[in-house]
């Protein structure tokens, strides 16, 4: 007996062929089961089922109960998938809505003012400007002391060379535009010998030490081999 394909009422049920995925992320089956929900005419109970679909999809997700930002994202994604068809009762959320979908965010103010030192960076500046904002006592002194320290730091990363306390003082009075005046008696801390100062994200060559254990261990073999 010959299989007719084609005259059988059997039809391949191909991925082309179904509606599109709202969010491939969540899978056809929650798709399913919220178009099956928003059939539902009863408001408690579709209520209940759309709760059901979000712990499903928490439980896809791995996301614990006590997660209320990402159960809310959940909501949120349940809302586009539905076509923003969800109403404010069905959510314990506030839901997105159709009109937030093409909102741009605004843009981003970006200071077109030239950084007066580039190694030193932005937030310096920042820096700077906050401090001669204070009055002039011990706090602020204290703030210009342990500013001095972390500018010198910076001056380091990019310049090799030992940097002497007065330069550092002196981009000081200088960017803040004469507002700031380092104490005269005011002296950093020496920096240690083995300090590195490096850029961000760059990789230091480890150093090894010979521990005083590795050092016996390797003169007993050598004596071995030796004898």
């Amino acid at each position: 007996m010959e299989n007719n394909i084609e005259n059988s009422d059997y039809k391949k049920d191909y991925n082309t062929k179904r509606e599109r995925l709202v969010l491939p992320e969540h899978g056809r089956h929650v798709q399913k089961m919220l178009e099956h929900v928003m059939e539902i005419e009863d408001p408690e109970k579709r209520k209940e089922q759309l709760q059901c679909v979000v712990d499903v999809m928490r439980s896809l997700e791995g996301v614990g109960k006590d997660n209320q930002e990402a159960i809310q994202k959940l909501w949120d994604h349940l809302q586009v998938i539905s076509g923003y068809r969800l109403k404010d009762e069905d959510s314990p959320f506030p839901l997105p809505h159709k009109e937030s979908e093409n909102m741009r965010p605004s843009p981003i103010v970006r200071n077109a003012t030239p950084i007066k030192a580039t190694h030193y960076g932005r937030n310096i500046e920042s820096i700077i400007d906050m401090i001669a904002s204070k009055p002039d006592d011990d706090a602020r002194t204290a703030m210009i002391r342990s500013l001095a320290i972390y500018m010198r730091q910076q001056y380091l990363i990019w310049n090799k060379d030992s940097v002497a306390d007065e330069t550092i003082f002196r981009d000081i009075e200088r960017m803040s535009g004469g507002r700031i005046k380092v104490p005269e008696d005011m002296v950093l801390t020496k920096i240690s010998a083995d300090a590195v100062f490096s850029r961000p994200g760059a990789v230091q060559p480890n150093k090894k030490k010979n521990l005083p254990n590795q050092k016996k261990g390797k003169q007993l073999n050598n004596r071995r081999r030796n004898a």
